[in-house]
């Protein structure tokens, strides 16, 4: 007998095989997801820890100490009111991630609703409810913002409300296709069979399946909110203008460029930069852990 025969064989084919580029794929991943991980753990202990154990006022003004350089002393450097920008830029980081968290929620919730019930009930209902997305998405957000800014005096929930009610939109989109696709699944004809309502088929059934999708949503949400406070606080329409945020502290950085000071500028706008792409990278992982065949279709 060969000595080829005698060899152990190995199974072979393509539900063995590995698929050309996984393990890069794998590395790229696992990457992604710790620096998008320690970015946003970063990010919350700053917001969260800085302000308690940092006993100085960020409203302090020090004409002395105007537009310093980044130093051991003051990190970011100073304002041109001589103000610490690290503490400013931290308690502005705090005020857009409480907009941007309260209106991601908001709007998912509002969008949800919407969306299941369209979805749920179809019909006349459905191409009704869509024709007022439709409407509403035809008109640009920041513009349909400052309409809603404009209603009310400026602070943090006018916009608040004004990022809510134009970011619930596409919520209301995903989660109605995910509710089409639902509806013709064997567990919610079985339901059907067995005499539940509507009510109660969307309630106990779909809307639990559609959570996922609307959390996801939501996450990816909370960097475009972000955003969108930024804008209308560099307009001056958002929060006061003594209330430090991220858009304000851009906005009163631009007369500071003229002068030659870079950093009051710079730092407020990685700080808006930076956590956007954390969270992006978090809700890419959440997205393929969600559709699996979607993620094994990248690593061919």
């Amino acid at each position: 007998m060969a000595d080829t025969d005698l060899a152990p064989r190995t199974p072979s084919g393509p539900a063995t095989a590995r698929p050309r580029g996984s393990a890069p794929a794998d590395r790229t991943r696992r990457v992604r997801l710790w620096s998008s991980a320690l970015v946003t753990g970063a990010v919350v202990l700053a917001v969260l820890l800085v302000p308690p154990l940092v006993q100085l006022d960020e409203q302090a003004v020090d004409l002395g100490s105007k537009l310093l350089p980044p130093s051991w002393e003051h990190p970011f450097g100073t304002d041109d009111l001589g103000r610490d920008l690290l503490l400013r830029c931290v308690y502005g980081l705090r005020i857009s991630l409480l907009v941007g968290l309260v209106a991601a929620l908001v709007a998912t919730v509002i969008g949800t609703a919407v969306g299941a019930a369209a979805g749920a009930l179809g019909g006349r209902f459905d191409r009704l409810v869509m024709r007022i997305v439709d409407a509403f998405s035809s008109v640009p957000h920041l513009l349909l913002g400052i309409f809603v800014v404009a209603m009310f005096r400026p602070g943090v929930w006018p916009v608040i409300v004004s990022v809510a009610l134009t970011h619930w939109l596409s919520t209301a989109r995903i989660v109605r296709s995910e509710v089409l696709s639902l509806r013709g699944r064997p567990f919610v004809d079985a339901a059907i069979s067995g005499g539940a309502s509507r009510w109660r088929v969307g309630v106990r059934h779909l809307l639990p399946a559609v959570l996922p999708q609307a959390g996801l949503a939501a996450v990816l949400m909370v960097p475009h909110a972000m955003w969108h406070e930024s804008a209308l606080s560099f307009l001056g329409l958002g929060l006061p203008s003594h209330q430090a945020s991220l858009g304000n502290l851009v906005q009163t950085a631009r007369s500071s460029l003229l002068a030659g000071a870079w950093w009051p500028t710079l730092f407020p706008g990685l700080l808006l930069i930076v956590p956007t792409l954390a969270v992006a990278g978090l809700a890419g992982i959440w997205r393929d852990r969600l559709n699996p065949r979607r993620r094994s279709e990248l690593t061919l």
